[in-house]
């Protein structure tokens, strides 16, 4: 393959942009007609007493009412309706996006760097749907229920705004999403050579105070079960990030267990 010049990298970056936006406006349209009919049920499910997902977390999670979502902003509605279609059609078209940035940096990696990359790729894939499906089954619900029936006082009630769900509900899903990505990142820093199964090791402790924290930051609640809910995935996650980089290469810090 001849050699690129600066203006053809430049040139192939925007047809790539272009596709991945025209990608991510097909999906936009897509998603914006459908989404009033899957709303309520998806979306809102977990506001709604008879989520499937409450079967799996447990009966006491399901056994509460309905908790009533309420609008108090004239343009809320529109705005969710935009917002939400555009960090859906992202999601579903996350794939594409990965590979239109691996068909730009694949001519600049040699041979025996593209099957390393090609499998970076399709792991930060699999992991990142796998974050999001998890918070949408079993943390973000749990969350919304403990925060929804928490009490400060018996005269106070609690109001939802449509507002303040979907902040927590996106922020949550893609925060997770993003966090499983983790393994990927330490399987890469070990291709690089920069950390290895005894550096990993010898952070542990470390790397469980941190953890705890994260999972403090993406659940806000409080509580020990929430909390742990959380942290369990993200502590296994680095377990196998310890399984996925090689024995040797990177620091050669010696541990400390």
């Amino acid at each position: 393959m001849a050699e690129m010049s600066f203006w053809d990298h430049l040139e192939e970056l925007r047809w790539c942009i272009f596709r991945m936006l025209i990608a991510v406006a097909v999906a936009f349209a897509g998603v914006f007609s459908v989404l009033p009919h899957i709303f309520d049920k998806w979306i809102l499910g977990a506001s709604k007493a008879d989520f499937f997902a409450y079967k799996w977390i447990g009966v006491v999670m399901g056994e509460g009412a309905d908790v009533p979502i309420i609008n108090i902003n004239v343009a809320s509605q529109f705005l969710t309706h935009m917002s939400v279609s555009l960090w859906l059609s992202l999601l579903l078209v996350f794939p594409f996006l990965l590979y239109q940035i691996w068909v730009f940096v694949r001519p600049a990696l040699y041979e025996n760097e593209i099957k390393g990359v090609r499998t970076a790729f399709a792991g930060s894939t699999v992991l990142f749907y796998m974050g999001c499906a998890l918070t949408y089954v079993v943390i973000f619900p749990i969350t919304f229920r403990f925060l929804t029936s928490y009490r400060l006082g018996s005269e106070i009630t609690n109001t939802i705004s449509l507002n303040s769900y979907m902040s927590i509900f996106l922020t949550m899903t893609f925060i997770m999403g993003v966090v499983f990505e983790l393994p990927v990142l330490a399987w890469l820093l070990g291709r690089l050579g920069l950390v290895n199964k005894s550096t990993l090791r010898s952070w542990r402790r470390y790397a469980i105070v941190v953890l705890l924290m994260l999972a403090a930051v993406i659940t806000p609640t409080g509580d020990p079960f929430t909390l742990m809910v959380v942290f369990l995935p993200l502590y296994l996650l680095y377990e196998f990030s310890i399984l996925l980089v090689p024995r040797e290469g990177g620091t050669d810090e010696p541990s400390t267990e």
